[in-house]
């Protein structure tokens, strides 16, 4: 599996896009204005507590107050918001917590009227980015996330991803945390820190308190909302996150950012940055990585499938539906496992899709029935082995007796959505055309004024080929007809310029009359 990275630098913003062997399966814009991601921690004030839905709303700048249940305060929210009021007014000095006394955890059923009240300060992390008409959701246990591990304050826990499957290791990685780590700060250790060795945990660890204590600097005297930490941008958290050995290349437009990336790379995994490449090809980098055509083909309510089959992709309010046809595929071995086929191609196709669009929610897949239990089990064993390279939780469940998966997908930002289709130059994007009958009626009342009335000779009809094609169909055509009518022969021209509805007449001498 080789991985690659394509990143376009334009006017107005960064687009990022993910290849695995060639294919697109992801899709990011940094737009530069990275307030309210994922990630930016900020120093928000309470706008009001809502019993009833044991959650409150809180300012952090948006627009749109922000939403904070309190299962998201975590466990040693009172020791936060100590820890914050002292070094807002100056009395922590120091970002140290291992001097600092811990309170009792909050009770995990109890109610938010009794630890938040209107209008007071509060350290606060962005857990989803503002969608539609909501704004953010927020949550209170603050984490900051590294290249192998993610920082807790205010919690002495060492956690190891599941992902890790080796206890050796597993156990190797939680005696190095803890001899390393300072006290009352909590550690998670991510997938990517297998089998690294001391010094690169050591250097990610440092980085993160230091991180930690500019959070700090930049809560003394503060008044909220302001954003105290912010994420890293999208090209660089992307690095963070995927950079492995399976990555083969990263292609730049922009030799000022190829650079930025390479010193990024070297600090990170030295001895990769060789990886970065300066693209300096005339033709734009997304057009000469086959980018834009999977764009156009995969961003459209129709998506096609390799084998001739189609998905159809709906988007409601409450889910998002896709339909499986198998289109004009043919198989020789009978229609079930005919169906199996498609089934599976498009199990593949959509683990990508819902991947590249981070589409989220619930999902419902509708595929074709299949009639044998085993075949079933089998779509749905795949279905779950091509979703397992998507970084977004997720859950499935088996097909229903109608042949339905269902999905929920862990939605954090909102949806990529690119707008694949283009202004008809027939109707300029109004949706409404003439109706051929009258529009054919509008031709003829033309001609007839020319004729009759005008007494024009030697009059053409110009028109798109198609029209062309349809004024001389047949014995008696309306060509024929209008002879028989008009006592003239009147030419019918095709002429591709045109567009569809679209025509003109001209005189002897190729001269347009005007009507």
């Amino acid at each position: 599996m080789n991985l690659e990275l394509v990143v376009d630098t334009r006017s107005n913003g960064i687009w990022i896009a993910l290849l695995r062997d060639g294919k697109l399966i992801e899709l990011h814009e940094d737009r530069g204005n990275s307030d309210f991601a994922v990630g930016d921690i900020y120093l928000g004030r309470v706008r009001r507590v809502v019993p009833s839905l044991n959650a409150a709303f809180v300012d952090v700048g948006y627009e749109k107050d922000a939403f904070l249940h309190y299962l998201d305060l975590g466990p040693q929210y009172h020791t936060q918001a100590r820890f914050v009021k002292e070094s807002m007014q100056g009395k922590q000095n120091v970002a140290d917590l291992q001097y600092f006394k811990l309170e009792k955890d909050i009770q995990k059923d109890g109610k938010i009227s009794n630890v938040l009240s209107s209008s007071q300060p509060i350290l606060v992390q962005v857990a989803k980015e503002p969608i539609s008409t909501k704004g953010p959701r927020l949550c209170s246990e603050i984490t900051l996330a590294g290249r192998y591990l993610v920082l807790v304050p205010f919690s002495d826990k060492i956690s190891v991803s599941q992902k890790i499957k080796d206890s050796s290791e597993k156990d190797r990685l939680k005696d190095l945390m803890d001899r390393i780590k300072p006290k009352n700060f909590g550690v998670i250790i991510r997938t990517v820190a297998e089998n690294k060795s001391t010094t690169d945990l050591e250097t990610d660890l440092q980085n993160l308190l230091e991180k930690w204590r500019g959070m700090h600097a930049n809560l003394k005297g503060t008044q909220p909302p302001r954003r105290v930490l912010g994420e890293l941008n999208t090209t660089t958290s992307i690095l963070r996150d995927l950079l492995n050995g399976n990555f083969t290349n990263i292609h730049v437009n922009d030799p000022a950012l190829a650079l930025e990336m390479k010193e990024y790379i070297s600090s990170i995994a030295p001895g990769r940055e060789k990886i970065v490449r300066n693209y300096e090809g005339k033709i734009d980098i997304f057009e000469r990585f086959a980018i834009n055509k999977q764009i156009k083909a995969l961003f459209g309510k129709k998506v096609p499938l390799p084998s001739g089959g189609y998905l159809i992709i709906e988007h409601t309010e409450a889910m998002h539906v896709i339909d499986v046809n198998s289109g004009n595929r043919k198989g020789a071995d009978g229609q079930e496992s005919n169906a199996l086929a498609t089934n599976v191609e498009a199990a593949e196709e959509i683990a990508r899709v819902l991947q590249l669009r981070d589409m989220g929610g619930i999902v419902c897949v509708d595929f074709i029935d299949m009639h044998e239990k085993e075949n079933n089990k089998i779509l749905f064993e795949k279905m779950k082995e091509f979703m397992k390279s998507d970084r977004a939780k997720h859950n499935m469940i088996p097909p229903s007796k109608f042949g339905v998966i269902e999905i929920t997908r862990q939605r954090v930002r909102p949806e990529t959505d690119i707008e694949t289709s283009e202004t008809c130059p027939t109707c300029n994007g109004s949706g409404e055309v003439t109706a051929s009958i009258l529009f054919s009626e509008e031709i003829e009342n033309n001609l007839s004024y020319l004729l009759n009335d005008r007494k024009e000779k030697g009059v053409t009809l110009l028109v798109h080929p198609y029209l062309e094609a349809f004024f001389k169909k047949g014995i008696i055509s309306k060509q024929w007809r209008w002879f028989f009518k008009y006592k003239q022969w009147i030419p019918v021209r095709g002429l591709t310029a045109h567009h569809l509805l679209q025509y003109s007449f001209v005189n002897k001498s190729n001269e347009e009359i005007t009507l």
